[in-house]
Formats: C-alpha cells, structure tokens, sequence
C-alpha cells in the first residue's frame, strides 16, 4: 500500500528532545516501512526516516530562529501533498485541520489523528462544517466532545517494543515527573505529593515560550530544597533511566488529556503511575496492575504506597500486550484499508502550471 504520512513541521520527526505528535508520525511511520508499506513522510528537512522523507521546511521550525510565523510554511506543505495525492493509496494527516478545505474533494482517501483536545467551542464549528473527513480519536474521552464528528476508530497511541528495556528492580528512589511545565500538567501537584510522602522528585521537563511567566511565578518558588531535582528538557536516549530507575510516575494532569505518550513509557520501563482521573487516564492506565487513578492530591498521597507496590514484571506485560508500535501500525493499516477499498483512485488532476517538488517535477 503507498501510504503518505504527513507530520507537523513544528519538530523534526523523530523530535529530538519533547514532541509527542512528531514522536508518534515517526514511529507509525517506520513501523509501516517494516512491514512493507511503500511510505512517503512529508515533514521537516531534518527529520530522519527509513520512508521516503518530501521536506517542507529545510529544519523543524521551532529550531530555526527566523520563523515567525509557521502558517505559511503549512500553507506551503498542504499545496504539495495535495499536487501529489494522486500518487498515494491514503494520506494520513497529523496537522490538525489545516488540510480540511483543500482535501474536502476526495475526504475518502484521507485519514487525519486528532493528536490534541477537542473541548473547545471553535472545533465543534469546524467538524460540523466538514463532516466528510475521516477522523482517528487517540482516546474515547477525546471525541466525547463532539460524539457528531465522522469517527472512523480510535487507535491508541504505541511506542516500538524495543525502545526501552524495563528496569524491575530501581535504585533511584525518587519519583518522577516528565513533559511540560505548564499550568494543566500540575507539577505543582507533584510537588505537594512528593513532599508530603518524603520522597525526592525529580523533573525532566521543557519550559514553552507561553509558559515562562507560570514557571518563574508558580514553579520555580516550588523547587527549592534538596528533595526536588530539575532536570530539564530530555530525549529518548535518557528516558529510560530516568523513567526506569524511578519508584513511579507522578501523572497530577488537571485537563483533559486527549492520551499521555508518558504513561505508556513509563509502562514500557516497567515503572507504576500515579495518576489524576482526566481526561484518557481510565483507559490507559488498568487500576491495580499499572497504576492508580485518584481524584485529588489527599487521595493521591492515600494511594501512594499502593503504586509503589505494584508488581514491574506485570507493568511491562501490559504495555506490551496493549501499546506497541507494531499494535498501532496494523490499527492504522485496518483504516486505511477500509479508505482504499472505498475510494475511487482514478483522482481528477489538480490543475496549474508544472510544479517541482523535492527532486522531481509534477506536470499536472
């Protein structure tokens, strides 16, 4: 099957430090390479594929200091997939819904993951106005907002299996927290948390632009004293340990959490979570085998002892019976399969003037 991935332009893909989006197209991407699909990622020039790599930005975005404004650089990708569709039994978008508009014509060979939260009035406007397009929810809770939107299924997020080796038996003794510093994913919950059962945390963790204001005002207060340890920013290469060598996941989110990429490589790493019931909590996590879910940080601090206790052997079991990236693939597959047989792939031609694209040119 020839199969177009389309990431955002944001981070490379994979992202080199946080980027769960990118993280995400990069692993279905080579999971679907390996099982023989002919794959065209569309994405930043320096993302790093085994499929075949169309570059829409010469570096991701974020790394490159003279972008102001990513618009016109989507704007700009959207047009060059859409001049090569033809050439694609089913294009997957990851982008939001830029794409809705010019695609609209042939919604039946499109499949588009709605990778963020979907509770915002705008949206509910958006899906009722293009009610062709296939939709991929990441979680029931995230399409519950707008149960009329044109679902086609909802497919968990995976990582490859062999990403991370599980750690059963952790020396670190700390509890970790891991992501964004932001006012919903409560690091000073977890702060409150640790504190309040003796242990140290520690935070692997970015700061955005958006949310340097919250972080010097709320957070940065909090982390004084010896029992909390701010790491920063880390990459795969460092999750491992850190999330291995950890008694648990301190998981506090106060937003609707359309999945949580950590909980499933903590999972993978064998360790336990504590989480706050939001949002995608109940499905990903299985009470009393790879975590708890609680409702405030009283009955956070209650069960603490419970996750601790939780068996790692049996963590991993579930990460690699529910989350890889080989499930994830052939979910995937299963969609744009059903996308293939449905659409008639004799496309009408886009017209305009000859156009290059990477190394070749279009004539359409």
């Amino acid at each position: 099957m020839k199969i177009a991935q389309v990431a955002p332009l944001i981070e490379s893909v994979p992202p080199k430090l946080y980027g769960g989006t990118e993280r995400i197209a990069s692993y279905l991407t080579e999971e679907l390479v390996a099982q023989g699909h002919d794959v065209t990622l569309f994405a930043s020039g320096d993302s790093v594929t085994a499929a075949n790599l169309i570059p829409c930005c010469d570096v991701a975005l974020r790394s490159d200091p003279n972008v102001r404004d990513p618009l016109p650089y989507y704007m700009m990708m959207i047009d060059k997939v859409r001049r090569l569709a033809s050439r694609f039994d089913v294009i997957h978008f990851h982008i939001d819904q830029f794409q809705f508009p010019l695609f609209r014509s042939i919604a039946d060979k499109t499949i588009t993951t709605l990778h963020g939260r979907q509770d915002l009035p705008d949206l509910q406007l958006l899906y009722r106005a293009f009610p062709e397009m296939p939709l991929i929810s990441i979680s029931d809770s995230q399409r519950s907002p707008i149960p009329y939107a044109n679902f086609a299924a909802t497919i968990y997020h995976g990582i490859p299996q062999e990403l991370y080796q599980p750690t059963f038996n952790p020396r670190g003794g700390y509890l970790a927290f891991i992501g964004r510093i932001s006012p919903e994913k409560r690091l000073d919950r977890a702060i409150e948390i640790a504190r309040a059962v003796g242990f140290p945390l520690k935070v692997a963790a970015k700061v955005d632009a958006v949310d340097v204001e919250y972080f010097e005002q709320v957070i940065k207060p909090l982390l004084q004293g010896d029992d909390i340890q701010f790491i920063g920013e880390i990459g795969d290469c460092d999750k491992a340990k850190f999330l291995g060598e950890a008694s648990a996941l301190l998981f506090p989110i106060d937003w609707p959490e359309p999945f949580g990429m950590v909980m499933i490589e903590a999972m993978a790493c064998g360790t336990p979570i504590l989480a706050f019931n939001r949002g995608s909590v109940r499905e990903v996590i299985d009470e009393g085998v790879t975590g708890f879910v609680v409702e405030d940080v009283q009955s956070a601090i209650a069960a603490l002892p419970r996750v601790l206790a939780l068996d790692r052997v049996r963590v991993r079991q579930q990460f690699d019976e529910r989350f890889t990236a080989a499930s994830m693939a052939m979910n995937y597959v299963d969609i744009y399969a059903r996308a293939f047989a449905e659409t008639d792939r004799a496309l009408v031609p886009v017209r305009g003037d000859d156009v290059a694209i990477g190394q070749e040119t279009l004539v359409n």
